[in-house]
């Protein structure tokens, strides 16, 4: 992209975002007011839930912890949901995908995860029951799913790195990704909804079933914007920003693990 055309591009956009360059210096990206539209309307959805109807104290506590499991789904999904976006275009570019002499096209990678799920469900399904009293709570299994995202693509950025040494890599770089990345589905996506459920307030637990719904498809409109940088940032530039947004996320939840505030709900 060059330098009219991205001053350009900068000039029509209003939500501002900070990149460094490899020079050090900041480069300045936006986001359109109508690409922004649908967070503005989920912001404005939570704060119409709690300005509105007079919560009991505990049923506000309650909104408050789906409040914060929501922006951790929506980061969490933001990142996994780019297996089909960044991290294919990855595949298809970067990556060497022969096999004992065979080539294989980038697109058998997207059965990598549903194998792993197949294999790992129950193993997962087991040792949540055998974990009994001991079994994480969901706040907990939600940041342990981030922190398991993030480890994925710091896979990716020293994959990203060999890259840009100028040979591609080989397959087994997205494979552990994927398998980070679906252990970290296993911990956040099966409670999601079910959390969703048990924490609203009796009045209103079916529409909370939709905000996680919400969650997912927030998180998936987030991927596809980030798969726009594709062309415009450096590979480690892009999957340090992500991996360094889901750590933080995760730490900000762990803070709130860490009060013990969400005990009242460990289910």
């Amino acid at each position: 992209m060059g330098q009219r055309h991205r001053e350009k591009w900068v000039k029509k956009r209003g939500l501002t975002c900070f990149f460094f360059n490899d020079t050090a210096t900041t480069e300045i990206y936006t986001l359109s007011l109508h690409d922004a539209l649908p967070i503005f309307i989920t912001i404005a959805f939570f704060a119409w839930l709690f300005l509105s109807g007079s919560w009991t104290p505990d049923e506000r506590r309650r909104l408050v912890v789906i409040a914060l499991l929501f922006v951790a789904a929506v980061v969490f999904w933001s990142a996994f949901e780019q297996a089909g976006s960044s991290l294919n275009l990855f595949a298809e570019n970067q990556t060497n995908n022969v096999l004992l002499g065979f080539s294989y096209p980038a697109s058998w990678f997207q059965a990598v995860n549903p194998l792993f799920i197949i294999a790992l469900a129950p193993v997962f399904a087991w040792l949540w029951v055998r974990l009994g009293p001991r079994n994480p709570s969901t706040p907990a299994k939600f940041t342990l799913g981030l922190l398991l995202v993030g480890a994925g693509f710091g896979d990716m950025i020293l994959a990203a790195v060999k890259v840009a040494e100028g040979d591609k890599v080989g397959p087994s770089w997205l494979i552990l990704s994927y398998f980070l990345q679906t252990l970290g589905e296993l911990c956040l996506s099966p409670v999601g909804l079910s959390a969703m459920t048990k924490l609203a307030p009796a009045r209103i637990s079916g529409l909370m079933m939709g905000v996680w719904f919400l969650a997912i498809a927030l998180g998936g409109y987030l991927a596809g914007g980030i798969v726009t940088l594709y062309e415009t940032f450096s590979l480690p530039q892009i999957f340090t920003a992500v991996t360094l947004f889901l750590f933080a996320a995760a730490a900000i939840l762990a803070l709130f693990v860490g009060t013990g505030a969400e005990r009242p709900w460990r289910y």
